[in-house]
This record gives C-alpha cells, structure tokens and sequence, in this order.
C-alpha cells in the first residue's frame, strides 16, 4: 500500500541527516547501493503476530551514499506485511492501529527532516 500523504515525498536531506533522524524514529537504513537506499520501520501487530513494514525508497541526487554528506530524495512511501520465508506482501489491508502508528512514525520523521 502507497502512502500518498506522507509529507515526506520529495523531501531531500543529507545521508548523515537522513540516517539520524530516521534512526530516532525507528527506522533502519537496510538495502543500499552508490545511489539508492531503503529506510525500514518493522511494526508488528500483536493480535495476529503479523510483521509490517514500513518501507521510504531515497535516491541520491548529489554524490553517493558512502559520502554522509550526498543529498538523498525521498522517493516513496508504503507499507506492506512480511511473508515467509522473506516476501513482502503489499496488497492486503492494514490494520487500522499499524496504520495509525505508520501515519505516527512518519510525522515523527517529517518533523525531524523539514
């Protein structure tokens, strides 16, 4: 599921902002490459035992991503829940409480970005 009102799509910040800030929220820098990286924030419901995940792609605009000064682009936001053994599932519904604490997570991460 795309998150459309994020508030953060288009938002550029340094690699070393980016990897604070996202870190103070929760977030984790997992995939990356020279020009891309993806920020991951496992939530899990506790009623099912289902594992979220949600997912901001960046890209870099300016250097690359082994300099902390390289200005990453956020490029989309969306959520989706973990399949085993390692999938991603992105069409079923959320729950509304992971939903609410995504939406939560995100204005946390604006907040500290903008």
């Amino acid at each position: 599921m795309i998150i459309e009102n994020s508030g953060l799509n288009g938002v550029q910040s340094e690699l070393g902002h980016l990897d604070e800030a996202a870190e103070k929220v929760g977030f984790v820098r997992w995939q990356w490459e020279y020009y891309r990286a993806t920020y991951d924030l496992k939530l899990i419901d506790r009623t099912s035992g289902s594992e979220y995940f949600l997912r901001m792609n960046t890209r870099a605009v300016e250097g690359k991503l082994e300099n902390p000064h390289a200005v990453l682009h956020i490029e989309a936001v969306y959520i989706g829940r973990a399949t085993f053994p390692h999938g991603m599932e992105y069409e079923s519904p959320i729950p509304k409480h992971i939903l609410e604490t995504a939406t939560q997570r995100l204005g946390q991460l604006k907040q500290q970005l903008v």
